[in-house]
């Protein structure tokens, strides 16, 4: 990847394209009946950040979970890190802790 300029990737059959790539910890939340700091009912394809890192409204590309929005935040993220949501308890567990790569996309 060249330093500051936009680049393509393909992932599932899908180009798109990215400003900047993070390497990340990545873990799982599903529904605590709240709403996100963003205002919005978590959903897949929701992700917490550290709005120091990635801007709350970021378009994103999470390796292993597909596209995504950063709309909320929470006391364990911080840094790099992010927190995606998944529907259920069991697939929070079967995620685990793991590093991926996060794409900024354009």
């Amino acid at each position: 990847m060249a330093y500051g300029t936009v680049s393509l990737a393909s992932r599932g059959g899908k180009s798109f394209a990215f400003t900047k790539v993070i390497t990340a910890r990545a873990t799982a939340y599903t529904a605590t009946g709240h709403r996100t700091t963003s205002g919005t009912v978590p959903k897949v394809g929701t992700v917490a950040v550290d709005p120091n890192v990635i801007p709350l409204g970021t378009k994103l590309y999470v390796e292993g979970y597909g596209f995504a929005t950063a709309l909320d935040t929470g006391s364990a993220v911080k840094g790099s890190k992010v927190d995606i949501y998944l529907d259920t308890e069991k697939a929070c567990y079967n995620w685990g802790v793991r590093t991926v790569r996060v794409y900024i996309l354009k």
